[in-house]
């Protein structure tokens, strides 16, 4: 969720009812005779105040959980659960007069101010990361299908280092792995094969072709393919390997066509762009855990939250009473 100028009702709003809190505190504290205590009138209004807006952004998780429920838009949804959770703060703040008071209380104050902290966390991660993924992975593709697109990946480079070096041998992918990568092509144009090949059961265009490297000249491409190249492709997050950097990468690939004929360098050249592409999808996996990983905190402190809130405001009323 961006944060952006249909936020702004919201901060203003969220603002001036911060201001009309603090101004009903200060003249309160003030003229107290006690400390500001959670249990005077006012205490318990601003307590009453803050868990409700608790409870409605805690409510944001059952309104995801029943999508048919009409009530409200999503995106309205998305705004009160992040200014009015942020709200809370304060607010519970002023219930206790910054006092953290008994165990209980104490705990629920630090489990609020984690929670509001993690929120605000997992807010600016919502906000930055899409755009960062837009311009990291240009190439982007469903989270699910990653592994099968790493599949399609590897084959492609089989069949590209195949086409001037002659067999590697038996192949370790499926086709139905292939078949399962809904929605994403990993094949390109491949200059070593002729028009109507068919590799894996998907045609492959028409392209020039050229001819096997002799033994020596397939050597260099050969031992950086099996050595560097396909275990990069099997393992793409391996920060050892001077392919999972663009930088060296491209270096390797410089340097390995010095060593070969021009015209094997569209192929090499297919088999950097594969490179790439396999870059952006570790970069795409890595944004996607910082993106939801986030919640794995967030969720359970705020269902702790309203359970321990929800017992100290019952064991806060019999104990007035």
């Amino acid at each position: 969720m961006r944060i952006d100028r249909t936020h702004r009702a919201w901060a203003l709003t969220s603002a001036i009812i911060t201001a009309l809190s603090i101004a009903i505190y200060v003249p309160y504290a003030l003229n107290s005779p006690q400390r500001p205590r959670g249990g005077s009138t006012i205490g318990l209004l601003f307590g009453i105040l803050g868990f409700a807006f608790m409870l409605f952004a805690a409510a944001l998780g059952a309104r995801k959980r029943v999508p048919v429920w009409r009530l409200g838009r999503a995106q309205t949804w998305m705004r009160g659960h992040l200014w009015l959770g942020l709200l809370s703060l304060p607010l519970i703040l002023l219930h206790g007069g910054f006092h953290f008071g008994g165990t209980l209380t104490r705990v629920l104050m630090w489990l609020l101010i984690i929670t509001v902290a993690s929120g605000i966390f997992g807010a600016a991660l919502q906000h930055y990361l899409p755009r960062l993924m837009t311009t990291d992975v240009p190439l982007e593709t469903i989270y699910a299908e990653i592994a099968n697109v790493r599949n399609l990946l590897r084959e492609e480079a089989d069949r590209a280092i195949e086409s001037i070096c002659g067999s590697l041998g038996p192949s370790k992918s499926t086709p139905e792995a292939a078949q399962r990568a809904g929605g994403f092509t990993a094949l390109r144009l491949i200059s070593a094969r002729p028009s109507g090949t068919v590799a894996g059961g998907v045609a492959v265009a028409a392209a020039t072709e050229i001819f096997l490297l002799t033994e020596d000249d397939s050597a260099p491409p050969r031992h950086f393919y099996l050595d560097e190249m396909r275990p990069f492709l099997e393992s793409p997050r391996t920060r050892r390997s001077r392919l999972a950097n663009s930088v060296t990468a491209r270096n390797a690939f410089s340097g390995l066509r010095t060593l070969l004929p021009t015209s094997a360098h569209s192929i090499l050249e297919d088999l950097q762009d594969i490179c790439d592409e396999a870059r952006q999808l570790s970069r795409q996996e890595s944004l996607h855990h910082w993106l939801h990983g986030w919640l794995l905190l967030h969720i359970p402190l705020s269902l702790a939250l309203i359970l321990l809130g929800a017992i100290h405001a019952v064991m806060a009323l019999k104990f007035s009473s």
